[in-house]
């Protein structure tokens, strides 16, 4: 059973995997649990998530499914063996349960793509610009766990630093002028911003101010697939002390209209890295320094 006899994200989003192939397949849960010379119950609890799928399970269900995608049967298999996995952020105390789902989701998707109205998105920010925003607000993270989230935000980085992650970045103008606490805490996340774009797995895009028609199709997301395909899969939103997902595919629908809205209306990367370069000649240096991009 997961970990806490609770579904874990890898283990419901493998069952729901498993129960659209055999409904696609045309088959009952009795002709599953005939192959695996098994019960009903234990399908249904396969499908649900509460229970751990053996690879081998997973891959003679995917036989009797007909599901040929070498690909999807390799992420299948993948999610099977991993579904117990323990995470690298459960080392961290201050990570609660809701968190630590959120960051299991994010850890095994392929794309991810955020849209922010006003702030550098978090798997962007600097450590010094993650503690101005945890400064603004003190009561939503009391001061003695502000470095332990501060470090775990960047562990959740190290996917976009090492390739393993697509990820896209649409940012609202104001967003990148506006005031960062200190002129260097500014400086710093604009140097990183534009080292960041550079990598070929990063795309960032800036809306223009004047774009204001974009920029309320939707509030602040975060959209993430789990696939080849950069097809929507799940969408979050962070709140103060959670985050919430949604998966339905109503909601999704919305979501990826949103997302082509924003990225046909932003700048293009080029422009928008010229961008980000100019605002930062403009911001002045220090005494006795020059800017180095």
């Amino acid at each position: 059973m997961p970990a806490g006899g609770k579904p874990t994200v890898r283990s419901r989003r493998l069952g729901a995997a498993l129960r659209k192939h055999r409904l696609t397949a045309g088959l009952d849960q009795s002709h599953a649990a005939d192959a695996l010379v098994s019960s009903v119950a234990k399908i249904s609890r396969m499908e649900s998530g509460k229970v751990t799928s053996r690879p081998l399970d997973v891959r003679l269900l995917l036989d009797l499914y007909q599901v040929r995608d070498q690909e999807e049967r390799g992420r299948l298999e993948s999610l099977a063996r991993e579904s117990n996995r323990r995470g690298w952020w459960l080392d961290y105390k201050g990570v609660g349960e809701n968190y630590a789902a959120y960051i299991e989701l994010e850890s095994d998707a392929t794309h991810i793509a955020t849209w922010q109205l006003g702030i550098i998105p978090g798997l962007l920010q600097t450590s010094a610009f993650a503690a101005e925003m945890h400064n603004a607000n003190p009561t939503v993270v009391p001061a003695a766990n502000r470095d332990e989230f501060i470090k775990v935000r960047q562990a959740r980085q190290k996917r976009i630093e090492d390739g393993s992650v697509r990820f896209t970045a649409i940012m609202w103008e104001p967003a990148v002028v506006a005031p960062m606490g200190t002129r260097e805490v500014h400086r710093e996340q604009l140097r990183h911003l534009i080292r960041v774009a550079r990598l070929p797995n990063v795309t960032l895009q800036i809306l223009p101010l004047n774009s204001g028609n974009a920029a309320r199709v939707a509030g602040p997301f975060t959209s993430m697939s789990f696939g080849s395909d950069p097809a929507l899969e799940a969408v979050s939103f962070e709140g103060f002390t959670n985050v919430v997902v949604v998966e339905s595919s109503e909601e999704l629908t919305g979501y990826a209209y949103a997302l082509e809205t924003l990225r046909s209306a932003a700048w293009a990367p080029d422009a928008s890295l010229e961008f980000v370069r100019q605002v930062l000649r403009e911001l002045p240096c220090e005494e006795g320094k020059e800017e180095e991009e």
